[in-house]
């Protein structure tokens, strides 16, 4: 609320513009909305897989493959790794997943008929039995569907199913000889130290992200977390102007971004990406980096 002291101190209403805001949207009620216009994929197009170690993580990081969906048009495939720790909403959000990607364009997968269990470094530790067949699981689906960008969370994302994810992915790909693609690494809970890609948002964009993610009907009920996914990619344009722009340099003229990791996948191994850092604009074409991922 703007006070008296508006007068005197001129981002009061900045802020309260920013609370306003909030305040609108937990005002809004999840329904049906109205898709955005759908792009049309090839059936033979390039894909990108997006590992998600639950459902709602695919939105989250969602503004680069969302970019390569609408701009390149990939194929942008959602692994539902596990479809969270509760047995009694694991159909519930098997749905939502679904309602989610049919909103945004993405198409969804599961390796298990309910999600993957003990996918996390104890259980790898722990229990190799189950943690060989969800390798084995993702294996198949890398097999299957022959990606050209791996979307997976950094092997410091604080969860312990992020993590976990991370490593079951990689395990997964040495046992694939012939595989090579991008490799690009998201944050969710623990941010990265060394991202080395910035990709701006736009705000149409992100309101279909928020959008998306409103459709986690069950999950944002109980932390309306969909509401404050633009103050985290503000923050990322924050964090990104010196974290890949490079220390002590300008921040770019953007106001929404997510950063990311990208390496690449050869000879059973990652390797580090040739551009060390790269800052891409809502103007700049994505085949300036992901040349070679088409057709």
């Amino acid at each position: 609320m703007v006070n008296r002291l508006a007068d005197e101190n001129p981002y009061c209403r900045v802020v309260d513009c920013f609370a306003r805001a909030l305040a609108q949207g937990e005002a809004i009620r999840p329904g049906k909305l109205k898709k955005p216009a759908a792009v049309r994929i090839a059936a033979d197009a390039s894909k990108a897989l997006i590992f998600a170690p639950h459902p709602d993580d695919e939105i989250v990081i969602g503004g680069l493959p969302l970019r390569l969906l609408r701009e390149l048009k990939l194929n942008v495939v959602v692994v539902a790794v596990t479809l969270g720790s509760r047995l009694e909403r694991r159909a519930e959000r098997w749905k939502e997943l679904q309602d989610a990607c049919g909103y945004i364009g993405f198409s969804p997968v599961t390796p298990a008929e309910k999600g993957l269990d003990g996918i996390n470094l104890g259980a790898r530790r722990e229990n190799s039995g189950n943690w060989s067949a969800s390798v084995k699981a993702i294996a198949h689906i890398l097999a299957a569907q022959q990606p050209s960008i791996v979307f997976m969370p950094h092997a410091n994302d604080w969860h312990k199913t992020h993590i976990g994810t991370h490593h079951l992915v990689l395990d997964a790909m040495r046992l694939q000889p012939d595989l090579a693609c991008r490799v690009v690494e998201t944050e969710f809970w623990g941010v990265m130290d060394t991202p080395n890609l910035m990709v701006e948002s736009s705000a149409t964009e992100v309101a279909d992200l928020v959008a998306a993610l409103s459709l986690h009907v069950g999950e944002v009920a109980r932390n309306a977390y969909h509401l404050r996914l633009p103050a985290l990619m503000m923050d990322n344009v924050r964090r990104g102007a010196e974290l890949v722009g490079g220390e002590g340099g300008s921040a770019p003229r953007f106001t929404f971004a997510t950063l990311y990791r990208l390496r690449y996948w050869a000879g059973g191994r990652l390797h580090e990406s040739e551009d060390q850092r790269r800052v891409i604009s809502s103007h700049d074409g994505l085949d300036t980096v992901f040349l070679g991922v088409i057709g």
